[in-house]
Protein backbone atom coordinates (compact mmCIF):
# COMPACT_ATOMS: atom_id res chain seq x y z
CA UNK A 1 0.00 0.00 0.00
CA UNK A 2 1.43 3.36 -0.98
CA UNK A 3 1.18 6.25 1.42
CA UNK A 4 0.60 9.71 0.04
CA UNK A 5 1.56 12.60 2.23
CA UNK A 6 -0.80 15.28 1.01
CA UNK A 7 -4.28 15.83 -0.29
CA UNK A 8 -2.77 17.02 -3.56
CA UNK A 9 -6.01 17.33 -5.48
CA UNK A 10 -7.49 19.72 -2.93
CA UNK A 11 -4.26 21.57 -2.19
CA UNK A 12 -3.32 22.20 -5.80
CA UNK A 13 -6.76 22.86 -7.29
CA UNK A 14 -6.54 26.01 -9.35
CA UNK A 15 -2.75 26.22 -9.02
CA UNK A 16 -1.82 25.10 -12.53
CA UNK A 17 1.12 27.50 -12.65
CA UNK A 18 2.63 25.87 -9.56
CA UNK A 19 2.36 22.38 -11.05
CA UNK A 20 4.02 23.53 -14.28
CA UNK A 21 7.09 25.00 -12.58
CA UNK A 22 10.45 23.61 -13.59
CA UNK A 23 12.00 21.01 -11.31
CA UNK A 24 15.82 20.94 -11.28
CA UNK A 25 16.86 18.43 -13.94
CA UNK A 26 19.90 17.26 -11.96
CA UNK A 27 17.72 16.14 -9.03
CA UNK A 28 15.92 12.81 -8.67
CA UNK A 29 12.42 12.62 -7.15
CA UNK A 30 10.18 10.25 -5.19
CA UNK A 31 6.44 9.70 -5.42
CA UNK A 32 6.35 10.83 -1.77
CA UNK A 33 7.56 14.26 -2.94
CA UNK A 34 11.17 14.29 -1.77
CA UNK A 35 14.09 15.29 -3.97
CA UNK A 36 17.64 13.96 -4.04
CA UNK A 37 20.71 15.63 -5.47
CA UNK A 38 23.68 13.29 -5.83
CA UNK A 39 27.23 14.63 -5.76
CA UNK A 40 29.69 11.77 -5.83
CA UNK A 41 28.92 9.64 -2.76
CA UNK A 42 26.86 12.36 -1.05
CA UNK A 43 23.11 12.76 -1.36
CA UNK A 44 21.31 15.96 -0.42
CA UNK A 45 17.62 15.50 0.40
CA UNK A 46 14.72 17.95 0.55
CA UNK A 47 11.03 18.20 -0.28
CA UNK A 48 9.71 19.37 -3.62
CA UNK A 49 8.10 22.70 -4.38
CA UNK A 50 4.90 20.79 -5.10
CA UNK A 51 5.04 19.33 -1.58
CA UNK A 52 5.64 22.65 0.18
CA UNK A 53 2.86 24.25 -1.85
CA UNK A 54 0.47 21.43 -0.88
CA UNK A 55 1.45 21.62 2.78
CA UNK A 56 1.12 25.37 3.14
CA UNK A 57 3.09 27.36 5.72
CA UNK A 58 5.71 25.09 7.28
CA UNK A 59 6.13 25.73 11.02
CA UNK A 60 8.37 22.87 12.20
CA UNK A 61 10.77 20.31 10.71
CA UNK A 62 11.84 17.19 12.65
CA UNK A 63 15.07 15.73 11.29
CA UNK A 64 17.38 12.89 12.34
CA UNK A 65 20.72 13.44 14.08
CA UNK A 66 24.07 13.19 12.31
CA UNK A 67 25.14 9.53 12.29
CA UNK A 68 21.61 8.17 11.89
CA UNK A 69 21.20 5.39 9.33
CA UNK A 70 18.28 5.96 6.98
CA UNK A 71 16.72 3.35 4.69
CA UNK A 72 15.20 3.98 1.27
CA UNK A 73 11.41 4.10 1.52
CA UNK A 74 11.38 4.45 5.31
CA UNK A 75 10.52 7.58 7.30
CA UNK A 76 13.38 9.73 8.59
CA UNK A 77 11.54 12.72 10.01
CA UNK A 78 8.51 14.94 9.53
CA UNK A 79 7.38 18.34 8.35
CA UNK A 80 4.65 20.18 10.21
CA UNK A 81 2.59 22.87 8.53
CA UNK A 82 -0.45 24.83 9.55
CA UNK A 83 -2.49 22.16 7.71
CA UNK A 84 -0.90 18.84 8.70
CA UNK A 85 2.08 16.84 9.91
CA UNK A 86 3.61 14.78 7.10
CA UNK A 87 6.26 12.08 7.26
CA UNK A 88 9.48 12.41 5.28
CA UNK A 89 10.55 9.32 3.34
CA UNK A 90 14.17 8.55 2.48
CA UNK A 91 14.74 8.40 -1.27
CA UNK A 92 17.94 6.37 -0.69
CA UNK A 93 19.74 4.51 2.09
CA UNK A 94 22.73 6.00 3.85
CA UNK A 95 24.23 7.66 6.91
CA UNK A 96 23.25 11.22 7.83
CA UNK A 97 26.37 13.42 7.64
CA UNK A 98 24.78 16.85 7.94
CA UNK A 99 21.46 18.33 9.08
CA UNK A 100 20.17 21.75 8.03
CA UNK A 101 19.94 23.16 11.57
CA UNK A 102 18.87 26.57 10.22
CA UNK A 103 15.42 25.06 9.67
CA UNK A 104 15.00 24.78 13.45
CA UNK A 105 14.59 28.55 13.61
CA UNK A 106 13.43 29.30 10.05
CA UNK A 107 11.39 26.32 8.78
CA UNK A 108 9.61 28.73 6.42
CA UNK A 109 12.77 28.68 4.27
CA UNK A 110 11.34 25.50 2.75
CA UNK A 111 8.31 27.50 1.56
CA UNK A 112 10.53 30.24 0.12
CA UNK A 113 12.64 27.91 -2.04
CA UNK A 114 11.98 24.19 -1.54
CA UNK A 115 14.61 23.12 -4.05
CA UNK A 116 17.35 25.09 -2.28
CA UNK A 117 16.30 24.47 1.35
CA UNK A 118 17.79 21.02 1.86
CA UNK A 119 16.90 18.94 4.93
CA UNK A 120 19.74 16.44 5.33
CA UNK A 121 22.88 15.20 3.60
CA UNK A 122 23.82 11.53 3.60
CA UNK A 123 26.69 9.31 2.55
CA UNK A 124 25.03 6.98 0.07
CA UNK A 125 25.05 3.30 0.99
CA UNK A 126 24.35 2.28 -2.62
CA UNK A 127 24.56 5.08 -5.22
CA UNK A 128 22.67 2.91 -7.74
CA UNK A 129 19.48 3.40 -5.64
CA UNK A 130 19.22 6.90 -7.11
CA UNK A 131 18.64 5.33 -10.52
CA UNK A 132 15.31 3.96 -9.29
CA UNK A 133 13.93 7.46 -8.64
CA UNK A 134 11.94 9.69 -10.98
CA UNK A 135 13.54 12.17 -13.37
CA UNK A 136 12.42 15.81 -13.18
CA UNK A 137 10.22 15.31 -16.25
CA UNK A 138 8.62 12.15 -14.85
CA UNK A 139 8.09 13.75 -11.44
CA UNK A 140 6.46 16.80 -12.99
CA UNK A 141 4.03 14.53 -14.87
CA UNK A 142 3.35 12.52 -11.69
CA UNK A 143 2.77 15.68 -9.61
CA UNK A 144 0.40 17.02 -12.25
CA UNK A 145 -1.58 13.77 -12.31
CA UNK A 146 -1.70 13.67 -8.50
CA UNK A 147 -3.06 17.20 -8.54
CA UNK A 148 -5.93 16.14 -10.76
CA UNK A 149 -4.57 17.78 -13.92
Amino acid sequence: METYLFDLAAASAGNEEDIQMAYPADYKYTKEHEWLKVDGNTGTIGITDHAQNSLGDIVFVELPKVGTEITAGQTFGSVESVKAVSDLYAPVSGTVTEVNDALNTTPEDVNKDAHAAWLIKVTLKDPSEAGKLLSAEDYEKFAGEEGGH
